[in-house]
């Protein structure tokens, strides 16, 4: 996982990763979109205009179903009037009194906006269909512990389309596979502090089954959401939110609480766009026009950092003074692209680099993606975490080297002229494609080409770069990537406190 878990080994209880909060939508084919719903209608000999009719009882049906399921399971349903009101919270409340056991916990209502249809004719052409529209109906939250999830919600809205909402995080299904093998653990909020055999935890952490978590949301659609038989569809179940989480456990709070003061204190100034892009396996390019940064935020539970492009994030933060946690967020999945099958307009089928697609059955795809961003930030981190040995090497990278009775001239970290070759050699998108000599002279205008291809002879004989075989690109090496940011932290730091009178 990197330097810093070797670093620090005799200091960490574990390593963990595994999902956290995944959000799930289902949507059925064929009427969630207004032309479908046309279509549906008429091939039933519904009027268009009697659409509020055709969907009336189907509301009343979900009122029903709602109001036998809180009898069934002795509860009240509860109706949020203030969207202030935190959820999780009262789930916590109920809870607390109910105990863990499977089952439906607690039924929250409340009037949200939904997607629906309107009745419409067209003058013109004398055609009659639905059109899109938004509007408010009232939504069910359905709260509650499933054998094998854990805590989970299904939001069901008493209108046409149904689009419903499924909630899990992972560290709690993990929790009840790890009862279900006799593992020990100890298991704060989210995040675990103990847990007897890490290498066990991973291995099942790492075969997330998929199929079974489809046949659960099928299974959990029919329950509370019974007016699917009689419009005899199924549902197609989506990604549209998940977090994947790296936890860094360690077995004291006086062990964390020094070095990640340390570390969101220089990642905040030391992290540019560039390597936000890099470390969420993207390349930053003048085209982007998305929000992209950092913040550094105060919450009740600690400090956290978090870096954003676009659609996706990558946070910091402590748990607990315990565990370190890096977690990288997807609000949108296609922003992440590999390497699949894609089927052509005409019919052919080729092997390329393509968004991923949103289906559930990507949850296998997007978690490798999430834990590469996750291994890139770690490494990241590990290297400004130990300035120390970056001082040292610096040393060595100001002097004049010698290779083959020729003398190359070492680098001035306080020379204009080298701070910028060596923020050049820092973008992010280096790391992934390499670096060439025309991508220098593209950020290095005044030089010649013979005069970049001297300065990469430099860079290499300083051990900064180090080429690939039968290619024309450098990738920096370990050494290279630790002493530039070892010598721009130094720059950093010393201005500021040159400024201060």
């Amino acid at each position: 996982m990197g330097s810093l878990t070797d670093r620090y080994h005799d200091r960490i209880a574990g390593v963990l990763s595994c999902w956290d909060r995944v959000v799930i939508y289902g949507t059925l084919p064929g009427i969630c979109h207004a032309r479908g719903m046309t279509m549906f209608l008429s091939a039933r000999g519904v009027r268009i205009f009697d659409y509020a009719r055709f969907a009336q009882p189907l509301r009343e049906e979900i009122r029903a179903n709602a109001e036998r399921l809180a009898a069934e399971a002795g509860i009240d349903i509860e109706f949020v009037r203030k969207s202030t009101l935190r959820k999780e919270a009262r789930i916590k409340e109920v809870l607390a009194r109910r105990g863990e056991h499977p089952g439906l916990v607690h039924i929250l209502s409340a009037m949200e906006a939904c997607p629906s249809y309107r009745p419409w004719h067209d003058k013109q052409t004398h055609e009659t269909y639905l059109k899109p529209v938004g509007g408010k109906c009232l939504h069910y939250y359905f709260y509650f512990i499933d054998e094998e999830l854990g805590l989970c919600y299904l939001r069901v809205p008493t209108w046409c389309p149904f689009r419903l909402q499924f909630y899990f995080n992972g560290h709690n299904w993990l929790a009840r596979q790890l009862d279900h093998r006799g593992l020990g653990y100890k298991l704060l909020d989210n995040a675990f502090t103990h847990i007897d055999d890490f290498e066990a935890a991973q291995s099942i952490a790492d075969g997330f089954p998929l199929r079974k978590l489809h046949r659960a949301l099928d299974r959990l659609a029919r329950r509370y959401c019974p007016v699917i038989r009689q419009l005899g569809v199924g549902y197609h179940w989506s990604i549209m939110q998940a977090e994947y989480a790296t936890d860094i456990v360690f077995r004291r709070q006086r062990d964390l609480a020094p070095l990640y003061e340390a570390l969101t204190r220089t990642a905040i100034h030391t992290v540019k766009a560039e390597h936000v892009a890099t470390f969420l396996g993207r390349k930053l390019t003048g085209n982007y026009k998305d929000e992209l940064g950092n913040d550094f935020s105060t919450r009740i539970e600690g400090t956290r950092i978090r870096h954003h492009m676009g659609p996706a994030a990558i946070k910091m933060y402590d748990k607990f003074s315990l565990v370190l946690r890096i977690e990288t967020t997807a609000n949108d999945v296609s922003f992440f692209k590999h390497h699949r099958k894609v089927e052509q307009r005409d019919g052919t089928s080729v092997y390329k680099l393509a968004p991923l697609k949103k289906s559930i059955y990507s949850l296998g795809d997007l978690r490798q993606l999430l834990f590469a961003a996750n291994r890139r930030y770690l490494d990241f981190i590990s290297a400004i975490d130990d300035p120390s040995n970056g001082a040292r090497l610096l040393d060595k990278v100001c002097e004049t080297r010698i290779d083959n009775y020729r003398s190359y001239k070492g680098f001035n970290f306080f020379d204009a002229a080298d701070q910028h070759i060596f923020e050049v050699l820092l973008r992010g998108a280096h790391n992934i494609q390499g670096l060439r000599n025309v991508d220098l002279r593209g950020r290095l205008p005044d030089l010649s080409s013979g005069q970049v291809s001297r300065l990469l002879k430099r860079l290499r004989v300083h051990g900064l770069i180090k080429r690939i075989g039968c290619t024309y690109k450098y990738y920096l090496t370990a050494i290279g990537r630790r002493v530039l940011l070892a010598g721009l932290q130094l720059k950093h730091l010393l201005i500021p406190l040159l400024a201060t009178p």
